[in-house]
């Protein structure tokens, strides 16, 4: 008897160990972990995963991990009303990066330009400035909402952590500014703030707005009227 009851302990003990692992990693999990040398994303697979599904290894070649995205050129900033155009190099360009957490994207300010408030649900990023002057910051959670700003120049480097809001300004009316962004996921997200809250297709009802933003209705209307196009690439 005592036998039994030991060794069902210890069955119950292994369960919730288990259950604690498996639950930790979920809670600690961004993008998965390569469990092969790489997992080239195939983009010509039905099949739905959370991610992309690997092309049969003897089928990839160098060109997988390849993409001549002329990084080196400039961006038009003029056809964004706010003065900035992301180029981004994700899993979705790029298949070699499946699974392998990472992204990159050139950032081109025209003066007095800028990226704004916006956050990435699944990367944390570092900035580096290539060009240029900027005004960059992150804004904390609920209930301390503390921004963390900081005016950086040619070679300085700033980051953004995961999921909190964050944006550059260039401050020179005269001359225009270059960033290089890396993001810890192969698929990053981004949520531009204003975007998404005047420009949500449907769109969010103005009595809801009004009340968040303390604003009269018809300033919620002209908002929502205005044409929110995305700096993304």
């Amino acid at each position: 008897m005592k036998l039994t009851m030991a060794s069902s302990s210890s069955s119950y003990f292994l369960l919730f160990a288990a259950i604690l692992a498996a639950s930790s990693w979920q809670a600690m999990a961004s993008d998965p972990s390569p469990l092969q040398d790489f997992c080239v994303a195939d983009n010509s697979s039905r099949v739905l995963v959370n991610g992309f599904v690997c092309k049969d290894p003897k089928v990839v070649t160098a060109e997988d991990f390849f993409m001549a995205a002329k990084l080196d050129m400039p961006r038009d900033t003029k056809i964004s009303k706010v003065g900035s155009n992301v180029t981004l190099i994700n899993v979705m360009k790029l298949p070699g990066l499946n699974t392998l957490g990472i992204s990159l994207a050139r950032i081109d300010y025209a003066p007095l330009g800028e990226n704004p408030p916006h956050t990435h649900p699944r990367a944390t990023e570092i900035l580096t400035v290539l060009e240029g002057t900027l005004y960059v910051g992150f804004v904390t959670s609920n209930t301390d909402n503390k921004l963390f700003s900081k005016v950086l120049n040619k070679g300085d480097v700033f980051v953004f952590p995961q999921g909190l809001i964050h944006f550059q300004f260039n401050p020179n009316p005269y001359k225009p500014a270059i960033a290089i962004a890396a993001l810890s996921s192969q698929n990053p997200g981004a949520i531009t703030i204003a975007n998404a809250v005047f420009g949500s297709k449907p769109m969010i009802s103005d009595d809801v707005l009004a009340k968040a933003f303390q604003v009269e209705k018809k300033t919620v209307d002209w908002l929502q009227a205005q044409f929110w196009a995305d700096n993304h690439n």
